[in-house]
């Protein structure tokens, strides 16, 4: 029934710290990428966002003149402060921050172990010119499909691994440097046996990846919740997001939207028939017990138990994508905007007329 595909290796990088950074350079005009998809002429649209160092202004903060400094980084940014300090390390609860917010803030800064992981982003990200033209590039497609919503800014920090990527304000995102230091950096050794730094998830925390990780939280955000709670309807909800992040990156790798291996990728591929008959032939599809379908749409190792383990997790949301394709083969003419204001899946799925490549 379903074909098995041997483990992918590993590339072993030379050094813990050296990467090789290639910078595609890519036509604006209009024209079909390598998946034959047709890509909108967005060279008219101006772009120039620039990436915001909130980690390089809060650790260059002069620990003997600590608070004047730290006024003038809460006003540079007034929106993000609230949020870092707030609900990321939480220095104005005086129940986690028992000593004050000022005094807080500095330990954090001072501590060797921040110092450490700070110097280890500087390493790795001294220069981010390279992926502000990618970002730029991916907010022209952005404003193209979208030409009243707020263009987003950029803000990076670290936080000691306590979160990725997040949205706040208007479209503003904020990127969270230690979780792309490279699929080889000792994620566990910060945290043993924490079920975030699984090889399975850490592989994609790397630079290719950090665009796409990045968007998501904006497309989260446009997409909305799952309208229900039955399979169908997360693989719809799913399948749409990675549809959007594929119009905003349109020449990005299958590998990086999906986030899966090559390997992994092929499996989608050679067994989407038989993985859409497990579906229907398990009653899946319209079942509601999240937990029978819950590796089906979340990051896991693998997929449910009655199927290969060469399965990547997720696999219903690669299947809910290619619903989604189909259907806007049929019906071109619907704008994102009427695609995301679709929420009746049922509806979705027979309009698409998908059949699973054989």
């Amino acid at each position: 029934m379903f074909q098995v595909f041997p483990d992918s290796t590993s590339q072993i990088l030379r050094t813990l710290f050296r990467f090789s950074i290639l910078i595609a350079l890519v036509s604006t005009n209009a024209c079909t990428n390598d998946k034959g998809k047709d890509i909108p002429d967005v060279s008219h649209i101006n772009m120039n966002v620039e990436i915001q160092r909130f980690d390089q202004d809060l650790i260059s903060i002069d620990t003997n003149d600590f608070s004047p400094g730290l006024r003038l980084l809460e006003s540079k940014y007034p929106a993000f402060s609230e949020i870092y300090f707030g609900q990321i390390l939480g220095s104005t609860d005086p129940r986690i921050a028992e000593e004050g917010h000022d005094a807080y803030v500095r330990g954090f800064v001072a501590n060797a172990g921040i110092r450490k992981l700070y110097d280890t982003c500087q390493v790795v990200y001294p220069d981010m010119t390279d992926l502000e033209a990618d970002f730029n590039q991916a907010f022209r497609y952005f404003n193209y499909y979208f030409p009243e919503a707020p263009i987003p800014t950029l803000t990076t920090f670290i936080s000691e691994f306590t979160i990725a990527n997040f949205i706040y304000g208007q479209n503003d995102l904020a990127i969270g440097l230690e979780f792309y230091l490279g699929e080889n950096f000792p994620y566990a050794y910060y945290n043993p046996g924490n079920a975030n730094f699984s090889q399975y998830l850490t592989r994609a925390n790397n630079r290719e990846h950090m665009v796409s990780k990045t968007l998501m939280p904006l497309i989260e955000d446009l997409v909305g919740p799952v309208p229900e709670n039955r399979l169908i309807d997360y693989m719809i909800q799913n399948g749409k997001k990675r549809y959007l992040l594929e119009q905003l990156v349109p020449f990005a790798a299958d590998t990086v939207l999906m986030e899966y291996s090559p390997d992994q990728l092929q499996w989608c591929r050679d067994n989407e028939q038989e993985v859409w008959a497990y579906l229907l032939d398990e009653e899946l599809l319209y079942s509601t017990r999240y937990q029978d379908f819950r590796k089906l749409v979340e990051y896991s190792p693998s997929g449910t138990s009655l199927m290969p383990p060469e399965s990547p997790g997720r696999v219903g949301n690669y299947i809910g994508l290619q619903i989604i394709k189909s259907f806007m083969r049929r019906f071109p003419e619907t704008t994102l905007e009427e695609l995301i204001l679709m929420d009746d899946s049922q509806k979705i799925l027979d309009l698409s007329k998908y059949k699973p490549r054989r």
